[in-house]
């Protein structure tokens, strides 16, 4: 974090002290705060528990808290209507964003930042289980089958008296009016990214009142299957890559044609036998995985979400065509390597298995899937809620979100599960938007470069006059970076 944003966020606990005196919206607020820590924050924040029933539709039952963490405004009196961030995955938590939060330091001149962690993960009553505990995740994502280890965590949970099918987009979407009225802001404005995105717009259908801007970074539609879809995305936007491989002489000399490339290695990863050996990075110690196409591919896909990363793919394609599959492993591996903080698998499930896999017939996958590279694997991630409790959607909840307040909308040209046609999709039902397309930048936009004035302007305005002309210019003429045909550096433009 640059230096100015320590001192902003210094300075916004300075004032928290004396922030209380003569404010209305501290008037009704009824959340006790208390300091508090936040993942890769070097400052404290301030945080609470707003008490919710796990089963929303029981008269009685168990309670579940909601953690909201707030990062205060810089300024004595803070605007009444503060910006909360809502998580992706489905299963991040929205404490996992702070460092995110604390560079929108322009917002909070005005305004508090408020994160709630979404019911079942970070520190809101989170779903945890043996079976995919940090010390499970690097093995659970070289597996064969994966539907044993979700068999275990459901059981474990079961047995623990969570009833897993209660946490749902619905359920948090409760939670959050919730937090609103604990917070006693008569509005908010809502920023949400990837999965944030549906839990802000299903927000707004139940909430429209509650609702002052909308903020939809990397889209993901009602009607999206993300349990489907992102396998046949994601497989595109590598299509993508290989075309873009093609066309640059360095690139295409080392990788002439990257889908042959990538079947060869499967082919020749099954001849060596059940298994093939690498080193890993963090021990050294020679470990082995299935030598399978599916392991590439499943190592492929998390380089996707990032085009620094996604550049590298070329090289690593070359090195495991030498047999030598280490480079992959360990890139791959710097993308999850804190999956266990960072998204609750179990949560994931939960969500996904109440209101997308539903909607998966098998005539559908079969014909989505077809001649898919990644066809096995999205069946086994489908399979999964054979095993697991199965939650419910309200009956509109694919519909579209219908709604005139100022919704501002990011995509990255380069997003491999949420690409800018989604965006588009979405703003045909909201009269009042902006869809900002971001040709060189991946899933998620808004923390890179100059996008937190763009989301300043807009949160400041509630609207789109104001936008910095420059950083929307600088947004939309971004292009990729360069590709890497070898692993000594990037290739001349």
């Amino acid at each position: 974090m640059a230096a100015p944003v320590r001192l902003a966020v210094v300075a916004s606990f300075a004032l928290a002290a004396l922030a209380g005196c003569g404010n209305g919206r501290d008037a009704s607020r009824t959340l006790a705060l208390d300091d508090c820590r936040l993942p890769r924050l070097a400052t404290a924040a301030r945080c609470g528990i707003v008490t919710v029933p796990e089963d929303r539709d029981a008269a009685k039952g168990g309670t579940i808290g909601i953690h909201v963490a707030m990062l205060p405004a810089n300024t004595l009196s803070p605007r009444p209507d503060p910006l909360v961030i809502l998580a992706g995955g489905p299963g991040q938590a929205a404490s996992e964003l702070a460092t995110f939060a604390a560079r929108l330091n322009a917002i909070r001149r005005t305004r508090d930042i408020v994160l709630v962690d979404q019911r079942g993960s970070g520190r809101s009553s989170p779903l945890r289980c043996e079976a995919y505990a940090e010390e499970s995740l690097g093995k659970a994502r070289l597996e064969t089958d994966p539907l044993p280890r979700a068999r275990a965590c459901a059981a474990e949970l079961a047995a623990a008296g969570v009833d897993a099918s209660r946490y749902t987009t619905a359920a948090f979407v409760a939670d959050l009016e919730d937090v609103r009225a604990a917070l006693g802001a008569p509005r908010w404005n809502l920023w949400g990214g990837s999965y944030g995105t549906r839990v802000a717009l299903e927000y707004l259908r139940r909430h429209p009142d509650r609702v002052r801007t909308l903020t939809l970074d990397g889209v993901a539609p009602p009607d999206m299957k993300i349990s489907l879809d992102v396998w046949t995305t994601r497989e595109r936007a590598l299509d993508a890559l290989f075309e873009r491989c093609k066309a640059s002489p360095a690139c295409a000399n080392a990788l002439p044609d990257g889908a042959a490339t990538l079947d060869a290695i499967g082919r020749e990863l099954a001849a060596r036998g059940a298994t093939t050996a690498y080193t890993d990075p963090a021990t050294g110690a020679i470990e082995r995985v299935p030598a399978t196409l599916d392991t590439v591919i499943g190592l492929l896909q998390p380089l996707l979400y990032s085009p620094e990363a996604t550049a590298l793919i070329p090289a690593l394609l070359e090195r495991a065509r030498a047999g030598d599959i280490t480079p992959l492993v360990a890139s791959s591996g710097a993308i999850t390597g804190d999956l266990a903080d960072q998204l609750n698998v179990a949560l994931h499930y939960s969500v996904t298995c109440a209101e997308d896999v539903p909607r998966v017939d098998a005539a559908e996958r079969e014909r989505v899937l077809a001649g898919r590279r990644s066809a096995r694997l999205a069946r086994q991630a489908l399979a999964i809620c054979e095993a697991w409790p199965r939650g419910s959607a309200p009956p509109d909840a694919t519909s579209a979100v219908h709604g005139a307040v100022p919704v501002l909308i990011l995509s990255g040209g380069l997003d491999p599960v949420t690409p800018p046609a989604n965006g588009e999709a979405v703003a045909k039902s909201l009269t009042n938007h902006r869809h900002l397309v971001a040709p060189g930048y991946g899933h998620i936009v808004s923390p890179h470069a100059c996008a937190p004035r763009v989301l300043a302007a807009f949160v400041d305005d509630a609207g789109f006059a104001n936008l910095p002309s420059d950083c929307v210019k600088q947004l939309a003429e971004s292009r990729p970076p360069a590709l890497w045909s070898g692993l000594l550096g990037p290739d001349a433009p």
